[in-house]
């Protein structure tokens, strides 16, 4: 399976802004996708988690309330709503999948990665 992320880029701090993840390769509903962040010499952690098969979703505590992630089964994608914004989301976003579905969404489960899309938020 393949994923490619876009929508990154600049945004104002409580602004807003969307990710997408474009899944090819492998059924699309078969899938549970992931989204996670990274900044430089820390862990990768998740954002967010979608499955699929039944719609069922997980977000972590960073996300709650502010993010919102679904997917569009017409397109094989999944987005990324994120919403007011903080200087600390700023990260490099990576969507992944994953076969089979785990509370929490662990990394470790995700074994297919997307190259990652810039988000840099300013004051």
């Amino acid at each position: 399976v393949r994923l490619v992320e876009s929508g990154g880029g600049l945004v104002q701090a409580v602004g807003s802004l969307r990710l997408s993840c474009v899944v090819s390769g492998d059924p699309f509903e078969d899938w549970t996708i992931g989204w996670f962040r990274q900044v430089p010499g820390k862990e990768r952690e998740v954002v967010s988690c979608i499955s699929n098969v039944d719609g069922r979703t997980y977000d972590a505590d960073s996300a709650r309330d502010r993010f919102t992630i679904s997917n569009d089964y017409a397109k094989n994608a999944v987005y990324l709503q994120m919403n007011d914004m903080k200087l600390e989301d700023a990260d490099v976003y990576y969507c992944a999948a994953a076969a089979v579905w785990r509370k929490r969404c662990p990394k470790s489960y995700f074994g297919f990665w997307g190259q990652g899309t810039q988000v840099t938020v300013s004051s």
